[in-house]
């Protein structure tokens, strides 16, 4: 199968993405902070996000992907599916800047063909991939998979892909081989925040090897049944729902296997904040802001009611088994 395609400081996040904690928790409160200047800025980016969100369309360009419905337990929620518009206008994906519509606005930039993957380490069988040979590891599947974001949103996305344990299988990792690197490109002449101070670039994520080899990880080519925009990490990404915007590693162009736990970006920019786990854990709560509820993106706008946020994002009966015994406070 082929695919056919034609983060300057420390800014995470920015004050017009997150209302105060003691503001949302508190209406009278908020009634109050309207009446502020804070209010306008908040509900100024808030519509420029909206309007934005409008005008992405789906693009001819994009090939369909042919994909059966998972069979994997737990892979797909029943819960509604977030508008294509809204899944594809509002990300991280700091290569593209700082700001959550920057992406969309920014990424157009990104060559995402050809495009090679280069696998290395720990592995009997080394080597630079191309997309097109990675595609024909395993059948794509689609997963609609429930992801809570590290700043309390959440959406509901149709991904497709793979689980990456195919990936591993292919490569044949050593008995030493404990965690798996994953690697975004850093081009500053196509991705223009590349070389600002908000991160050691390249984007690196990492994973243990249970986690990496877990079936809900999956090696994702697209998203809607098409194949990936550029602002969501085309063409090819890695997703952890149970982790999802602590560990979205996008645009892949290396992946390796180690024995050695891997200094993660997040985890070199502000290591009290993000530890190497990550998961999505509504009893740890983030320094800066709670765990414990979501906002769903496309629900009601900015004062939508907040969601409960679910163990592990709920996949806690797929994934619970493997922290047994973690102190998931202290192994955050």
């Amino acid at each position: 199968m082929l695919i056919r395609t034609g983060r300057d400081g420390f800014q995470h996040p920015v004050t017009s993405e997150i209302t105060p904690r003691a503001v949302y928790e508190d209406r009278r409160r908020l009634m109050k902070w309207m009446a502020t200047g804070a209010a306008g800025a908040a509900l100024a980016g808030w519509a420029q996000r909206e309007a934005l969100a409008q005008q992405v369309q789906r693009p001819g360009k994009l090939a369909a992907l042919q994909a059966v419905r998972s069979g994997v337990a737990g892979a797909t929620t029943m819960e509604k599916v977030t508008d294509y518009k809204d899944a594809t206008s509002y990300n991280n994906f700091y290569e593209f800047g700082t700001d959550k519509d920057d992406p969309a606005k920014n990424a157009h930039t990104l060559k995402p063909s050809p495009w090679t993957v280069e696998i290395e380490g720990l592995v009997k069988k080394p080597g630079r991939y191309a997309l097109e040979d990675l595609l024909k590891w395993s059948a794509q599947e689609e997963r609609v998979y429930r992801l809570r974001c590290v700043e309390g949103w959440s959406m509901v996305i149709p991904w497709v892909g793979y689980s990456f344990s195919n990936v591993a299988r292919r490569v044949e990792p050593l008995g030493n081989a404990k965690f798996v690197e994953f690697i975004t490109q850093a081009d500053p002449k196509t991705m223009p925040f590349v070389g600002s101070r908000v991160l050691d670039w390249p984007y690196v994520e990492g994973l243990r090897m249970d986690e990496a080899m877990n079936p809900l990880t999956l090696l994702t080519f697209g998203m809607y049944g098409e194949v990936l925009p550029n602002q969501n990490g085309a063409p090819v990404r890695i997703v952890v729902p149970w982790k999802y915007g602590f560990k979205s590693g996008k645009s892949l162009v290396k992946i390796r296997f180690s024995e050695q736990m891997p200094k993660t970006a997040w985890n070199k920019a502000a290591a009290n904040e993000y530890g190497f786990y990550s998961n999505v854990n509504p009893n740890v709560d983030h320094p800066r802001w709670s765990q414990a509820t979501e906002r769903r993106i496309g629900e009601d706008g900015l004062f939508a009611k907040k969601r409960k946020t679910l163990v592990f994002n709920g996949y806690e009966a797929q994934v619970g088994q493997l922290y047994a015994g973690m102190d998931l406070k202290k192994n955050y």
